[in-house]
Parts: C-alpha cells; structure tokens; sequence
C-alpha cells in the first residue's frame, strides 16, 4: 500500500464520520421528523449542518468508490471502521452525547477486527482465465450445434 492509497482511506473515515455528525446537528436543530409529515426534510435541506454534512458525504462517497477501485471490498469497508472511533469521540466531546461502556466495548471489538483484516492483501488478484467476461446476448449464443443438418452425411 502506498502513502497515497493511506491518504484515500483516511479520507474516507474522516468524511464519514465528519459528514454523519453534522447531520445529527442539523437534525437535532430541526427537530422530531414524522414519517406521516417528511415536509420538514426539504426544510432541512436548507440547514448548514445539514447542507454540510450531505457535502462531506459526497465526498465520502467519492473517495470510497476510488477505494474500491484498487481495493476489494472486505478490505475497505473494515478498514474505515475507524470512523466509528471518531463518531463516538466527536458524539461525546462535540454533542455531549453518553456513550455506555458497552458501546465502547463494541466500537472497540469492531476496531479490533481491523487488525485482522488488514493483514491480509488489500486485492484479490484474478487470473485472466478466470475473470468475469461480459455474456452474450441470447440472439448470438448457438441454440444447438450438435444436431446434424438434414441431408449430411454422418
């Protein structure tokens, strides 16, 4: 892995975790939304928290698709599972929420899970044979070229 590919990864933890806690402050500034009346989520829309917050999660979005580009997934999801560290500090110290020590035992366990995956490699490599190829449309596949023609000889 090199420093650049670190920097995408960490990007992604940071607007993730970023992009999620400003919309728990704009939501929390709007209020209760019922399901009956969604009006209020175009009203949020025009909040800053919430305009930020959907911002940073488009650029998480952006940086995790180039992740996934070079990475396969069970890499990359694991390995910005950090980011629930940093929603959990930025929820306790930021928006002063109570975390239980059994929230923390879980953040932890998934945390810990991460020293597992990413010891193995970030990319699974397919051999050539044995990658996917586009299928054919149903018109161009031979419907049955084992029955002789009449009239051929055997």
């Amino acid at each position: 892995m090199t420093l650049r590919r670190y920097m995408i990864l960490a990007i992604v933890t940071l607007t993730s975790a970023l992009g999620d806690t400003f919309l728990a402050v704009g939501m929390k500034e709007l209020g209760p939304v019922s399901l009956h009346h969604l009006s209020p989520l175009i009203v949020a829309l025009k909040l800053p928290w919430v305009l930020a917050g959907v911002v940073l999660l488009i650029g998480f979005f952006a940086s995790y698709l180039t992740a996934l580009s070079w990475a396969d997934v069970t890499f990359v999801l694991p390995a910005t599972s950090f980011a629930y560290v940093v929603v959990a500090l930025l929820s306790r110290f930021w928006l002063h929420e109570q975390i239980t020590p059994a929230r923390w035992l879980g953040i932890f366990c998934i945390v810990a899970g991460v020293g597992f995956v990413t010891r193995g490699p970030a990319y699974t490599e397919i051999p050539r044979a044995q990658a996917v190829e586009p299928q054919q449309s149903a018109a161009a596949v031979p419907v049955c070229t084992s029955i002789a023609q009449p009239g051929a000889k055997r």
